[in-house]
C-alpha cells in the first residue's frame, strides 16, 4: 500500500474540506484547514520525501471567480515537482495537453466522461486517444444511494455534488481500465471527516483490483489505515488528507509515510 499524498484547492488556497459540503453556489464549502502556504510548499515537501502519484485536485468550476487562482497554484506546484503529480478538476480534451505541458505525469478526468448522468463514450474514447492511456486516471468517487431497497455506491460528478446513474463494481472498473491507467476512488459520504473508511467498499476494490487505485476518505488514524490494507488486500493505494498533522491533523505525515512503506 502506497501513500499519495494530496494538494486540494479550493477558492485559491491549498484546503481540506468536508467532501459532502461542496457547492458551486457561493463557492461554499465546510473548510477542516486552510492552509498560508501555497501548493508548490507541498509539492516540494512530497518530492522531498520521495513521494509519487499524488493528486492536485482543483475544487472550482471553470466559471467561478476563484478557478484562475486555483489554476495558479496547481501551476506552482506543478513547476515544483514536475512528472511528480497528477492533476483532476475539470479536466477535458481541450485542456488536458497544458495541464501535462505544466508538468502533470497523468490527468484525472470525470465529470467530462459522464454527461446527465450517463457514460459519454465519445469523450472517454476522445480524452484516452489525446493524452494516452498511460496518462489517464478516471475518478470513480462515489457516494451511497438507496434505490427500491438497494444501497449501493454510484459515481458522482461536478465536485461529488451530483449523482449518475453508474453503479460502481467490478463490471464498471473492469469496462473503464481499457481506457486508463488507474483509478482515484474518494469515499465522498466520509471524505474529510476522519472517522473511519468505507469498508465495503475498499472490499470490493481489493476483490477486483487490475489496476492502480488510490482510496481516499475517512482515515482518521493507523487502525485505519491497518483495516484498508487488510480488506484491500494490500490493493489499495490511500490518500491521508484531514488527519495529517501538515493539515492540522493528529497522524504525524513521517510516520504515515512510514507505515504504508513497510
Amino acid at each position: 500500500m502506497r501513500f499519495r499524498p494530496c494538494i486540494d484547492i479550493h477558492n485559491g488556497s491549498v484546503k481540506q474540506i468536508v467532501g459532502g459540503s461542496l457547492k458551486d453556489e457561493a463557492d461554499s464549502a465546510l473548510d477542516n484547514f486552510v492552509s498560508e502556504l501555497g501548493g508548490d510548499f507541498y509539492a516540494d515537501l512530497y518530492k522531498s520525501k520521495g513521494l509519487k502519484g499524488g493528486h492536485i485536485i482543483i475544487l472550482n468550476p471553470a466559471g467561478s471567480q476563484y478557478y484562475e487562482a486555483d489554476v495558479n497554484q496547481a501551476r506552482l506546484a506543478l513547476r515544483a515537482y514536475p512528472g511528480g503529480l497528477q492533476i483532476g478538476g475539470g479536466i477535458n480534451s481541450a485542456n488536458a495537453a497544458s495541464f501535462l505541458d505544466m508538468g502533470a505525469s497523468h490527468v484525472i478526468v470525470t465529470s467530462y466522461v459522464f454527461k446527465d448522468g450517463r457514460i459519454n463514450y465519445d469523450n472517454l474514447k476522445e480524452i484516452s486517444k489525446e493524452v494516452g492511456r498511460e496518462r489517464l486516471v478516471i475518478d470513480l468517487s462515489c457516494r451511497k444511494r438507496d434505490i427500491d431497497g438497494n444501497n449501493d455506491y454510484y459515481v458522482v460528478t461536478d465536485r461529488w455534488q451530483k449523482f449518475t446513474d453508474v453503479k460502481l463494481n467490478v463490471e464498471t472498473l473492469e469496462m473503464f481500465s481499457e481506457y486508463c491507467d488507474e483509478f482515484l476512488i474518494h469515499a465522498v459520504d466520509v471524505e474529510g471527516m476522519a472517522k473511519g473508511i468505507e469498508e465495503d467498499l475498499a472490499v470490493m476494490l481489493g476483490n477486483w483490483g487490475k489496476l492502480p487505485m488510490t482510496y481516499a476518505g475517512g482515515v482518521g488514524a493507523f487502525c485505519d489505515l491497518e483495516k484498508l490494507k487488510a480488506l484491500g488486500q494490500d490493493k489499495l493505494d490511500v490518500t491521508v488528507g484531514s488527519a495529517l498533522d501538515i493539515f492540522g491533523g493528529n497522524m504525524i505525515f513521517e510516520d504515515v509515510i512510514s507505515y504504508c512503506n513497510t
